[in-house]
Order: C-alpha cells, then sequence, then structure tokens
C-alpha cells in the first residue's frame, strides 16, 4: 500500500513541477508579447493575475503534498 502512496504523492509532485513551469512561461511569454504588442497597462495586470493564480495553485498543491506525506508517516 505504500508504494503505491508513493507513486500518487510523486506524480502529484511532476503535475506541481509542471504547473510551476508553465505558470513561469505564460508569464514570460504573456509580458513579452504584452511588451511588443504595447497592450494595456490592464491587460498586462491581466496577465499577471491569471499567473499568480498558477502560483497559488502550486502553492496549494504543495501545501497538500506536504499534509499527505505528514500524514502516511504517522
Amino acid at each position: 500500500m505504500s508504494d503505491k502512496r508513493d507513486i500518487a504523492l510523486a506524480r502529484k509532485g511532476r503535475i506541481t513541477a509542471l504547473v510551476i513551469a508553465g505558470t513561469a512561461l505564460f508569464w514570460i511569454a504573456a509580458t513579452f508579447v504584452g511588451g511588443q504588442l504595447e497592450l494595456s497597462q490592464r491587460v498586462r495586470a491581466l496577465f499577471d493575475l491569471i499567473a499568480l493564480a498558477g502560483f497559488i495553485l502550486a502553492i496549494v498543491m504543495i501545501f497538500q503534498i506536504w499534509r499527505a506525506r505528514q500524514n502516511s508517516k504517522g
């Protein structure tokens, strides 16, 4: 049973890493494109808020992984 739990936690960790990397790439691309296309500050702020939501999601996922590991210890 522990092996299944470890595999699930490892999978969730990989997904979390992909969320962080994807959010960072989106943020960099959105900042670059916003500057090149001279988008308004409101649109750029929207992209920033979307990226912030992605990073908050990643923090929640990290907390869930941490809690699952704490529960599996005892």
